[in-house]
C-alpha cells in the first residue's frame, strides 16, 4: 500500500518548484492532488503531466488567490462538494520581493509580504482546517506549512520575508496544539537554498552560488525534489507521531 492511497491533497502553490514537486511525489503514492494557485496554464501543465503518468481523475485545478478569504471560502466549497473533506493540506504559496533594508522598505512592500507568506497560511489553514476538523472520522490527517531557513536566520535585505517566515513556524505550532484533539498534526518545513522557478535568476550569478556552497556544509544548492520528500514525509503517516515541530532542510547552512 502507498503511502497516499485514498488520500486527497490540496497543495497551494503548485504551479511550479516544490509545490509541483510535491504534487507529483503525491499522485505517484497514490494521492489525488488538488493544484491550487493564481496562474492556471501553470497548473495546468503540472495537472497533464500527473495525468499522462498516473491517469485521469487524480488531479484538478483551482485558481485562486489564497490571500483573499473569498477565494478560498470557494476553493474549501468545491473540496467539500466533491470530496468530503481533504486528507493533507500544503501551505507552499510564498515567496520574496523588493530585497532592501527595514529603513528604505515602503509599507507596502511590508504588507504584500505579510499578506503571501503569512496571512495566506493562516486563510488556507483557518478554512480548509475547519473542514478537516468537521470530519473527526478521518485519522492520520495533517497540514505541513512551508516556512524557510530565513525564518531561522535572519537574510539580508529581506526582513519582511524573513519575519513572515519565522511567524509561519509560530503559527504552525499554535495551530498543531489546537488541532490535535481531533488527530490533525501540523508541522512546518524550512528549506534552505533550493533551485526552483523562483530562484532561478539569482543562482544564474556564479559568486553568490559559490557562496552558498562555501557557507553550506553539504558544499551544494538543494533541488526542488529533495525539499519536495521531506514536506511529503511530514504529510505521511510515517511521520504519525510528529505535530508542532519543524523540519530544517538547509544542507547544513545553520552549521557553518
Amino acid at each position: 500500500m502507498s503511502r497516499f492511497d485514498h488520500k486527497v491533497a490540496v497543495i497551494t502553490g503548485a504551479g511550479s518548484g516544490i509545490g509541483e514537486a510535491l504534487a507529483k511525489i503525491i499522485a505517484r503514492d497514490g494521492g489525488t492532488v488538488v493544484l491550487v494557485g493564481r496562474t492556471e496554464s501553470k497548473l495546468e501543465n503540472v495537472a497533464n503531466a500527473i495525468r499522462e503518468e498516473v491517469g485521469e481523475g487524480r488531479a484538478i485545478v483551482h485558481r485562486a488567490d489564497v490571500t483573499k478569504s473569498e477565494d478560498i471560502e470557494a476553493l474549501t466549497s468545491v473540496l467539500q462538494e466533491r470530496y468530503g473533506s481533504v486528507d493533507v493540506l500544503v501551505n507552499n504559496a510564498g515567496g520574496s520581493s523588493n530585497k532592501t533594508n527595514i529603513f528604505e522598505m515602503s509599507e507596502d512592500d511590508w504588507v504584500k509580504s505579510q499578506d503571501v507568506n503569512l496571512k495566506s497560511v493562516f486563510l488556507v489553514s483557518k478554512s480548509i482546517g475547519q473542514l478537516m476538523k468537521n470530519n473527526d472520522d478521518q485519522k492520520d490527517r495533517a497540514i505541513v506549512n512551508v516556512a524557510s531557513l530565513s525564518g531561522h536566520k535572519a537574510g539580508a535585505h529581506i526582513p519582511h520575508y524573513s519575519a513572515a517566515k519565522a511567524a509561519v513556524m509560530n503559527f504552525s505550532r499554535a495551530l498543531a496544539y489546537e488541532l490535535a484533539p481531533y488527530q490533525i498534526r501540523v508541522n512546518s518545513v524550512s528549506p534552505g537554498f533550493a533551485r526552483t522557478d523562483l530562484t532561478s535568476a539569482g543562482l544564474t550569478n556564479d559568486r553568490f552560488v559559490k557562496a552558498i556552497e562555501k557557507n553550506t556544509a553539504l558544499s551544494r544548492v538543494g533541488t526542488a525534489d529533495e525539499i519536495a520528500n521531506v514536506i511529503a514525509f511530514a504529510a505521511s503517516s510515517e511521520a504519525s507521531y510528529m505535530t508542532g515541530s519543524d523540519l530544517l532542510v538547509d544542507g547544513g547552512w545553520l552549521l557553518t
